[in-house]
Formats: C-alpha cells, sequence, structure tokens
C-alpha cells in the first residue's frame, strides 16, 4: 500500500493569441523579426508559457532561452521530463536558424538530436539553452546547442538540420 499522495497542487496558464505575421516575415530578416516579436514577454508563445520558459537574446546566428525547471516538469521517476530539456534545445536551435533568414524564408525542422548528461530537477535551478549556426547552405542549415546552469554545468546538448524554403 502506497503513502497517502500529498495535497494536489495546481498552476493556471494564460497566453495572448499569437499568429505569425506572415507579412512582416516576408519583409523583415529573421533577426529583426524575432527580436520584435519574441522577445516580449507578453507575446510569448503559448508553447512556452505551458512549460515556463522564455527567449532571453537573438544574434545573427544565435539564439538564447532560459527557463527554470519545476516539479510540474517532472516524470514518473521524479525527474525533470527529458522533453523540457529537448523543447528548450529545440527552440534555441530552430531560432538560432531563424535569425539567418533572409526576407522572405521560411523553415522547418526536419532533424533533431538530443544528448542528455544529467537529469534536471526542481533544485537545479534556471537553466540556458544556446544555439548557434554550424552551417547555412542554400536549402539546409545546421545549428548546435547546449544546456548549461548558471555554473556552466552541461545538462543536454543537441543539433538540429532545418529545410530552408521560400515563403
Amino acid at each position: 500500500m502506497s503513502a497517502a499522495p500529498d495535497a494536489l497542487r495546481s498552476r493556471t496558464i494564460t497566453w495572448a493569441d499569437l499568429a505569425p505575421d506572415l507579412e512582416a516575415m516576408k519583409t523583415m530578416s529573421g533577426l529583426d523579426y524575432l527580436q520584435r516579436l519574441h522577445l516580449d514577454r507578453d507575446r510569448a508563445p503559448p508553447m512556452s508559457r505551458t512549460l515556463d520558459f522564455y527567449p532571453v537574446g537573438f544574434e545573427h546566428g544565435r539564439a538564447r532561452f532560459e527557463g527554470t525547471p519545476a516539479e510540474y516538469h517532472y516524470n514518473p521517476i521524479g525527474v525533470v521530463h527529458g522533453g523540457y530539456a529537448a523543447t528548450l534545445l529545440d527552440s534555441a536551435l530552430g531560432c538560432a536558424v531563424h535569425t539567418v533568414l533572409k526576407a522572405g524564408q521560411g523553415y522547418t525542422t526536419i532533424e533533431l538530436k538530443v544528448n542528455f548528461t544529467r537529469a534536471l530537477t526542481a533544485k537545479t535551478g534556471p537553466v540556458t539553452a544556446e544555439g548557434t549556426i554550424i552551417n547555412v547552405g542554400s536549402r539546409i542549415a545546421t545549428a548546435e546547442a547546449r544546456l548549461t546552469d548558471r555554473a556552466g554545468k552541461l545538462y543536454a546538448h543537441g543539433t538540429t538540420t532545418c529545410l530552408l524554403f521560400p515563403l
């Protein structure tokens, strides 16, 4: 017989209706678009609100996201689900690619590879996913990212391959 469960917890998530501005994407560079729209936490995509992580910086070929692992990210074995780390890495990787897009260009991820090096817990504290471009061609872009804590300890790293296309 298992012990009685602790008191139930709850969490409320709110978000703004956030549709991509395709007209802006046709006239703005990827970096300009990201800087204009996604550094404003009030316009954060619903996914970042759900998992409680946010962009903290964009430069040409580089993107950074920060989040703080919490109990509501836990899996059944009592650590943060690997999908949390994968999502932060995927966001940093994809946005690193987005920063190098020309006006009128779009992208989609065609491959994501993640390696986990240690478990995240609610005691880990804030973590940062930093993605950087490896190569950008006419149709394919690749990037790499690392997920670290404030002391620089590595929790996961990954790579992506993205398909580039005209909007």
